[in-house]
This record gives structure tokens, C-alpha cells and sequence, in this order.
């Protein structure tokens, strides 16, 4: 097993961003993966994927007339900001539905994600049952009379969500797979013409994101993990939430330093709402299926249009071409799809001396492809802002969950990797006031040289503040 180091990942980002080379000089990296009981290089892909979006923001700072500053990760305080634990007044939520999780089947396996009621009472009728009656175990029972691939079909044409569990080989082989093979980690692409939007100069003890209005409309991790990134790094976020639709608990956690406010884009008046939030915005970053904001008028180029200059950041689950390009999905589904289940379970097997397919398929040990994923748009929001005050222009960025799990399994295996046990999460552990109760939860791992990463406000209720800047 070989293992890409922490540095080497790093410089493979900012290479392929085009940034200075000479910037990286300027990070500190300490730790070595195991730090999580894994196989994958977690730890790794947690501290490059932070120390490249903290590296990223200083560079745009320094754009704006500021000395650069050393960053510093450390590995462990970034694998376990990428576990996403917290705490609402002294209690440890349970995110996990009842019904989610891994199902046997006639011919292998499949994973369910039930965390929405209307994905989970999708799922249960699908499988002949009733919402409200059902028990898990009539799921499994009715689960074993279908084959895998059969049941996730089925599911995406029913506008519901699940995966069926896959290795790398039979991934590797899939349609979607051959689609996003020849795409990078990363695209930015120039969309329209404009000139550089006016960012103020920076003092050398200012945030380097101080004055970047970013709009927020996302809800599941990934999305809210960049904006919390943002906002730590100064920038001013305004959460846009539906008042219609749902969201998970990890909102009081990922909301932190940002406004939260509702926009109702179903009505004439929200889509007012956000096109005046737009034309005051520098970013607007969305995680909505492929083609759902531009059918309400809000795609990007929609976007370009109507504020010339905006860094519009796109996410997807299977990414936006092939196939699989309009399948909503969710990090713990697109591990399972992707092969990262069974390969984590192979390993496991080798590890123990267990016979070769004894072992259930094994998630990893943290939602590493959301917060990887996110610390990326963040990023390459802060790369494109660069590009922006430098060259003009509007511009589109593009990442999905499944490119970033290709990246994952380019930064090797890990031998020996389930030696490890979980570090005590105490030292990196901060508790303090929300609109949800009194939260704890992690502190950021990038440590800046001059301007402490922090969130200034409190993370708070969708609906909380007005919709103005």
C-alpha cells in the first residue's frame, strides 16, 4: 500500500488551480494518517483539503494588499473537524434515521438514506409498506426480494434516494464512471465577461475573506461546510433556506457565523428577494440537483447576467454529465455506489484474518467525501475570487461528492489502518451560545499566522434575520 503524503496532495491542488508555487512555502503540515481507524488516507484528504482552502484565502488576501501569513493543520484536529460531532445543550443528537442504512438483497447489498421522512416514506412504499407501521425489520424482509442495482433504479425514478453497494471494479466499469473519468477534481470556467468587482484593500490584521458576500443555498453538509469555511475566514454568508423544505440537525453545527434567512423562490416575491440578494452578492453557492435553480431562473449564466462578475459554485452528487448527472444522492450513498464500502470491508477482512466476504460493507469512519468536498468549493471559491479581482470576468466552479471520492482513492491506502482507535475529540471541543441552545462542537483546524479563523455570529434558526444585506 502506498500513500500520497499531505504535501503532495496539497501541491497537486494548488497546481491544479494555478497557483504560485512559491505560496507553499508558507503551510505547515504535522500528523500522519492512521489517525482514524481506516484504510483510506482520511486523515490526509481532511488536512489538504482544509490547509489548501486556508492557503487559498491568504492568496486572495494577499491579491487585496496583504502580507501573506503562515497557515498551519494539524492532521488530527482536521480528521476530526471532518467527523462533524456536536453537542446541543449537553446532548449528542442522533442523525441517523431509523430505516437508513445498509440492506441485504437477493444478490448483494444496498444502502438506504431515510434522514428526509419523504425519501423515507418514498422507500417504504416502494417496498409495499406502510409509513407509520413498518418496522425495520419488514424493510429487510421486503429488501431480500430485490436485486440491488434493481432497487436504486428504482428509487431514482421515484425521485427517491438509495445505492446499491458496488466495488471498485464494478464501479470503475459503470457508465458514470467512464463519464466523470476524464473530467478533474475541480472546474472553473469562465461564463460571461465582466469586469473585477471592487473588493476593499485589506489591513494585515483583517480576516482575508473580510467583504465577500456569499449567498448559501445549500443544506446537506458538503454546502454548508463550505459556507462555514468562508464565513471563518471572514467572509459575510447569508444562509438561504426554503421555508418549505426540510433540513438535517447538522444545521446548528454548520451555520455557525453565518445570517440565516428564508427566501421562498416558489412565489414572485422570493425570486425578487434573491435577485436583489444577488446583485449584492460576490458568490452564491448552491447544492440543488443539476437544472433546479435554472428552471426558477438561477443558474449560473442566469446568474452571470444578472451580476456580472459573480463566482457561481456549483454541487452535485454524480457530478453534471453521463447518465447519472440529474441522481439527487448523499455522501453515505455515493461511498456505497462507489465501492468504497466494500473495499473498506476487504480490508477489514485482511486486517483480522477473516475469510475473504464475511465481513458487511463498511462505511468509513467519518462523512470524509461532504467535508473533503466542502473544504474544496471553499477552495475553489477562493480561487476563482482571485481570478476575478484579477482578470474579470464571471465565473462557474464544479465539484461533485463522486470526483471527490476519485480523489480519495488517489491518495492510497493506508496499511495497518484500522490499528487505530478515535483521538479524544476534548482539546478541539469549543461550547458556546446558538439560536439552538448552548452548542459544542469543533473548533477550526487551520491556524492562521495573524488572523485567527473564527465565527463571529452565532449560528441560528433558518428564517432568523431578513433577507438584506
Amino acid at each position: 500500500m502506498t500513500t500520497m503524503t499531505p504535501a503532495a496532495a496539497l501541491a497537486r491542488l494548488w497546481s491544479l488551480a494555478h497557483l504560485p508555487e512559491e505560496s507553499l512555502a508558507a503551510v505547515t503540515l504535522t500528523g500522519a494518517d492512521p489517525v482514524l481507524p481506516s484504510s483510506f488516507a482520511v486523515g490526509t484528504a481532511a488536512q489538504a483539503s482544509i490547509a489548501a482552502g486556508a492557503l487559498a484565502a491568504v492568496e486572495l488576501g494577499h491579491t487585496r494588499g496583504q502580507r501573506r501569513q503562515r497557515v498551519s493543520v494539524d492532521m488530527t484536529h482536521a480528521a476530526l473537524e471532518c467527523s462533524g460531532w456536536f453537542a446541543l445543550d449537553g446532548k449528542t443528537p442522533n442523525v441517523w434515521d431509523a430505516f437508513s442504512g445498509l440492506y441485504r438483497t437477493a444478490d448483494g447489498w444496498v444502502r438506504v438514506h431515510a434522514n428526509f421522512a419523504h425519501h423515507r416514506d418514498g422507500a417504504l412504499r416502494l417496498l409495499g409498506l406502510t409509513p407509520g407501521v413498518a418496522t425495520r425489520a419488514d424493510a429487510e424482509s421486503a429488501l431480500r426480494q430485490w436485486r440491488a442495482a434493481d432497487f436504486e433504479q428504482a428509487t431514482a425514478d421515484a425521485g427517491l434516494v438509495a445505492a446499491a453497494c458496488r466495488s471498485f471494479d464494478e464501479w470503475d466499469a459503470h457508465p458514470q464512471a467512464a463519464a466523470l473519468a476524464d473530467l478533474p477534481l475541480i472546474r472553473w470556467r469562465r461564463i460571461g465577461d465582466a469586469p473585477p468587482l471592487p473588493l476593499p484593500p485589506l489591513r494585515d490584521d483583517e480576516r482575508p475573506l473580510t467583504g465577500v458576500r456569499v449567498l448559501d443555498l445549500t443544506r446537506i453538509l458538503a454546502g454548508p461546510v463550505c459556507g462555514r469555511m468562508l464565513a471563518a475566514y471572514g467572509a459575510d454568508v447569508m444562509l438561504v433556506n426554503s421555508p418549505h423544505l426540510p433540513n438535517i440537525e447538522s444545521i446548528a453545527d454548520t451555520s455557525r457565523g453565518k445570517r440565516s434567512v428564508h427566501v421562498d423562490l416558489r412565489s414572485e416575491s422570493g425570486r425578487r428577494d434573491l435577485q436583489q440578494l444577488l446583485a449584492g452578492s460576490h458568490v452564491f453557492v448552491q447544492g440543488y440537483r443539476p437544472g433546479g435553480l435554472a428552471a426558477l431562473g438561477f443558474g449560473p449564466d442566469e446568474a452571470a447576467r444578472l451580476r456580472p462578475g459573480i463566482v457561481y459554485v456549483s454541487l452535485s452528487a454524480y457530478g453534471d454529465v453521463g447518465p447519472w448527472g440529474q441522481r439527487r444522492g448523499f455522501d453515505s450513498l455515493v461511498q456505497t455506489a462507489t465501492g468504497f464500502n466494500r473495499a473498506e470491508a476487504d480490508a477489514l477482512e485482511r486486517s483480522t484474518g477473516a475469510a475473504a466476504g464475511s465481513a458487511d460493507p463498511k462505511a468509513l469512519p467519518m462523512q470524509i467525501l461532504d467535508f473533503a468536498t466542502g473544504h474544496l468549493m471553499a477552495f475553489a471559491t477562493a480561487v476563482a475570487l482571485r481570478r476575478q479581482a484579477i482578470e474579470g470576468g464571471s465565473w462557474h466552479v464544479m465539484l461533485s461528492l463522486a470526483q471527490t471520492a476519485a480523489w480519495l482513492r488517489s491518495l492510497g491506502r493506508i496499511e495497518d489502518g484500522f490499528a487505530v482507535s478515535k483521538p479524544d475529540m476534548a482539546p478541539f471541543i469549543e461550547t458556546v451560545d446558538s439560536g439552538f441552545g448552548r452548542l459544542s462542537a469543533l473548533t477550526h483546524s487551520a491556524r492562521f499566522e495573524r488572523t485567527r479563523a473564527r465565527w463571529t455570529r452565532p449560528s441560528m434558526p433558518p428564517g432568523s434575520h431578513p433577507p438584506n444585506w
